[in-house]
């Protein structure tokens, strides 16, 4: 423990470990350490028993339920875009070889009372059920638009300057898309959790919308999502081998990990009477208390069912947006729903989740309409945890903190965090361009 490092991270969470995989790959020399005996932090990942210890108490589960061993449920699920950042991040990283990707069935949203498959391209707008027939013809010109957008090439923009325009002019007025159509192209296709993207440069729009596109045509299949084999659990576990490659160290079942300063700046970590120098930190909310501010809170239900949910084609994996305007609401719901077919439960079984950001104390009725959509459940779990954001300035006393994972059920927002944190400790820019055929997903067998 008595050695110098250049980073110390504290918590084997997802955030913690993707930057501690990327500072090592760029030569920093890294402690990594972790009050737990298991890796993950609040991202862990369980099986049955350990599911129904930590939400049901004592007990064994029922029988019914199938072996312990056979689940592997993700306490933060989320599915990852096939081009996305976080698939460019393990390719860079290499991570991708201690990894098998399975592609994702099925990508739907809540639209009118109705679960529905999400249209992404000119072809499937026109079959889809979400429109009638007048607004098809105009949503079948916008996905035009956006699959020939091309930001060097002047024509293809059509006369508007996206940089400058808001998403609203783009999308209301020059394609004269309904709300409706609006609130799924917004929510379940660019992914945005509020409206406010609406008066924002129309360019992210187009550029989300595109990623989800190229991502869907990526491997042939339902959705733009993949997902690896046994869950996000192998994740950490993958990280943690390739900072061993590169010479970094990782310690778990270290109590306490006391964060020492001198003049306001961070100078190492002590845990069980020894101190490990270093010049930067980077953890978790829970490592760094006074540093964080409570920012809001996620309500989920955790359900074991013994069938898909409905309406989604009998998708084995699957993930339906319900836009917050659908039901009243100020923010999305998010279902999440895998199985034995990614091997992370017993044959037969399905794990699903309902999430959202908490808007009353009352997480059973608040998550009754996506519950609802799920048909009958075997088991249900319900939950919820406080969100933290830092409150610190890393740059002033060398502490990274991440943000708490939010109630989504897609890895955009958690990474667009991660590649922020990454600048503000190395203050270089993340180099993303690769080979995006270095991550394949397998498809059905």
């Amino acid at each position: 423990m008595d050695e110098e490092y250049d980073v110390i991270v504290l918590g084997t969470g997802l955030k913690e470990c993707i930057l501690s995989g990327l500072l090592s790959v760029d030569g920093l020399k890294v402690l990594h350490m972790d009050r737990n005996d298991y890796y993950g932090g609040e991202s862990t990942s369980l099986n049955l028993n350990q599911l129904w210890k930590r939400f049901k108490g004592g007990d064994a589960p029922p029988e019914e339920l199938g072996a312990s061993k056979d689940y592997n449920v993700d306490m933060v699920p989320k599915y990852m875009m096939a081009n996305g950042t976080l698939v460019r991040v393990l390719i860079h990283t290499s991570v991708t070889k201690y990894l098998n990707f399975k592609a994702v069935d099925g990508s739907y949203v809540f639209n009118k009372g109705k679960v529905h498959k999400v249209p992404a391209t000119d072809v499937e707008a026109l079959k889809s059920p979400l429109m009638g027939l007048f607004e098809k013809r105009r949503a079948r010109k916008f996905f035009i638009y956006v699959q020939d957008y091309d930001d060097s090439d002047p024509k293809s923009h059509e006369g508007m300057d996206v940089a400058k325009v808001p998403a609203k002019d783009l999308i209301s007025k020059k394609y004269g898309l309904d709300d409706h159509t609006v609130d799924f192209i917004g929510h379940a296709l660019a992914l945005y959790r509020d409206d406010s993207y609406l008066d924002q440069p129309a360019i992210d729009l187009i550029k989300r919308v595109k990623l989800y596109a190229e991502s869907l045509a990526r491997f042939q299949g339902g959705s733009p999502y993949i997902y690896p084999l046994y869950g996000l659990g192998e994740l950490p576990q993958a990280f943690a081998r390739l900072s061993a490659v590169y010479g970094g160290t990782y310690m778990l079942n270290k109590p306490e990990c006391k964060v020492e300063f001198e003049d306001g700046k961070v100078v190492g970590v002590t845990s069980e009477g020894e101190t490990a120098k270093c010049k930067k930190v980077v953890c978790d909310p829970s490592y760094l208390p006074d540093k964080v501010k409570k920012v809001g809170k996620v309500a989920r239900a955790i359900c074991i069912m013994s069938h898909p949910i409905p309406s989604t084609n009998e998708a084995h994996s699957v993930q339906v947006i319900i836009p917050q305007k659908q039901l009243g609401r100020k923010s999305d719901m998010y279902l999440f729903c895998c199985s034995y077919s990614h091997n992370v439960a017993p044959k037969g079984k399905f794990i699903a989740f309902v999430t959202t950001e908490a808007e009353t104390d009352n997480p059973e009725t608040e998550l009754k309409p996506g519950i609802d959509l799920l048909g009958p459940v075997d088991q249900i779990f319900f939950d919820t945890y406080d969100r933290f954001e830092p409150v610190n300035q890393g740059e002033e006393d060398n502490c990274f903190i991440s943000t708490s994972y939010d109630a989504t059920t897609h890895f955009e927002s958690t990474v667009q965090d991660v590649i922020a944190m990454y600048s503000r400790i190395t203050g270089k820019t993340l180099d993303l361009s690769v080979d995006l055929s270095a991550a394949s997903a397998a498809g059905d067998e």
